[in-house]
C-alpha cells in the first residue's frame, strides 16, 4: 500500500476499475469468507448512528481487518436516508478509509457507495450459487427496485446466466425503471412487473430482497415453490416465524442477530440462535451440505461485512488510479507525536 500520502478515488475512478470484474470482486469476496472463518480477520460490530424521533434513516460505521493475503484495514461510514429517492438523489451514500496496517496511516479514500453495492451483488450471487446447489437461476425475483437489487441482477446474469427476471416496488413507476434500465444494461433479458410480493415469490425459484423495510412484512412462504432460495439482503422483511421455518444460511451469526434484524427477532422470540444452521464459509469449506435436504425453503441473510468492503478497496486501490494528496498529513517538525 501507499506510505506517501493519501489516494482519493472518486465514484468514475471506482466505476472505471471494477468494470467487466465481476468475477475477480466475487471471488475476492469468496476468499474475504474463507479468511474470516479460518480466524484472519478482525471485525468489531457496526455502529449504528440513528437521529432521535427518526426510525427511518441511519449512519453506518463498518470497521474491519482482514489478513490472509488482503492485509488491508479500514472502515467505511454509509447512510442510508430512503427518503432520497423521492429526492432523485441516492438512497445510501458512503466513505471508505484505508489504513495501512504497519503504521495506521490513512492511505486511500473512496467513495465508497458503489464498492458497497457490488460486494453485496457478489455475496448474494455467490449464496445463491450455493445454495442453488448446482440448478439454473431460471426466472428471478426482484423485491426492492434500488441501486442493490440492479447490481445483485447484474451479477446474477454475467455469473450465472439469469436472463429473466419479475420485479415488484411499491413505486410501479421505479419498477419500470429499474426494468428499462436493466433491459439496457444486460441486453437481451425478459423483464416483468408483478403486482405484488406474493406474485413473485409464487413465480420465482430465485428471489432477492433489498428493500428499505425497518419491520417485518412478509409472514407467508407457502406460495414459494420448493426448494426455493431466498436472498435476504435487506434482512427485515421476513417475519420471524418465516424464519423458524426455513433453512437459514448467514455470513456471520454474531453480526445478524444484531440492529432487528428478522433473525435477531427469532433469537428474541425463541430464545435461542440454532434455527441458524450455518454460515456461507461452512458451506464452502465443505464443513455442511448446501441445504438441508428436506425441500425447505433456503434463506440466505447476509449482515454485509466490512471485511467485505475493505477487501473490494484494496482490490481497486491496487489498480494504480486516483488523486494522489503528498501532504495530506501535518508536518510535526522535531515533535512527531
Amino acid at each position: 500500500m501507499h506510505d506517501d500520502g493519501l489516494v482519493i478515488l472518486s465514484g468514475d475512478d471506482v466505476a472505471a476499475l471494477l468494470a467487466g470484474r465481476e468475477a475477480e470482486v466475487t471471488e475476492a469476496v469468496e476468499k474475504a469468507y474463507l479468511a474470516h472463518a479460518a480466524g484472519k480477520s478482525s471485525l468489531p460490530h457496526s455502529t449504528f448512528l440513528r437521529f432521535p424521533g427518526d426510525a427511518a434513516n441511519r449512519i453506518i460505521a463498518l470497521p474491519a481487518f482482514l489478513g490472509e493475503g488482503f492485509e488491508v484495514a479500514g472502515v467505511k461510514w454509509v447512510s442510508s436516508f430512503p427518503a432520497n429517492v423521492h429526492r432523485r438523489m441516492a438512497r445510501a451514500s458512503a466513505i471508505l478509509v484505508l489504513n495501512d496496517c504497519e503504521s495506521g496511516l490513512p492511505v486511500a479514500v473512496f467513495e465508497g457507495s458503489l464498492i458497497s453495492a457490488r460486494r453485496t451483488a457478489a455475496s448474494a450471487a455467490l449464496g445463491a450459487r450455493l445454495l442453488l446447489a448446482g440448478r439454473a437461476p431460471g426466472r428471478v425475483g426482484i423485491i426492492g427496485a434500488g441501486l442493490i437489487n440492479f447490481e445483485i441482477a447484474r451479477f446474477l446474469h454475467v455469473l450465472h446466466g439469469a436472463a429473466s427476471f419479475l420485479l415488484y416496488d411499491l413505486d410501479a413507476s421505479r419498477a419500470g425503471r429499474f426494468a428499462v434500465a436493466l433491459g439496457r444494461v444486460l441486453g437481451d433479458v425478459e423483464t416483468g412487473i408483478a403486482n405484488s410480493t406474493e406474485e413473485v415469490l409464487s413465480g420465482c425459484s430465485l428471489t432477492s430482497f433489498a428493500t428499505t423495510a425497518a419491520h417485518p412484512h412478509v409472514r407467508d412462504l407457502s406460495m414459494s415453490p420448493p426448494d426455493a432460495v431466498i436472498l435476504h439482503v435487506s434482512l427485515r422483511d421476513l417475519a420471524p416465524e418465516v424464519i423458524l421455518a426455513c433453512d437459514n444460511v448467514v455470513d456471520d451469526v454474531d453480526h445478524v442477530c444484531r440492529a432487528q434484524t428478522s433473525l435477531h427477532l427469532a433469537e428474541q422470540a425463541t430464545g435461542r440462535r440454532d434455527f441458524i444452521r450455518c454460515t456461507l464459509a461452512d458451506v464452502l469449506r465443505g464443513d455442511v451440505p448446501a441445504r438441508r435436504g428436506d425441500g425447505s425453503i433456503a434463506v440466505f441473510s447476509p449482515f454485509g461485512l466490512g471485511i467485505l468492503d475493505v477487501a473490494l478497496g484494496k482490490l481497486v486501490l491496487d489498480g494504480g488510479r486516483g488523486t494522489h494528496i503528498a501532504s495530506f498529513l501535518p508536518d510535526l517538525g522535531e515533535f512527531p507525536a
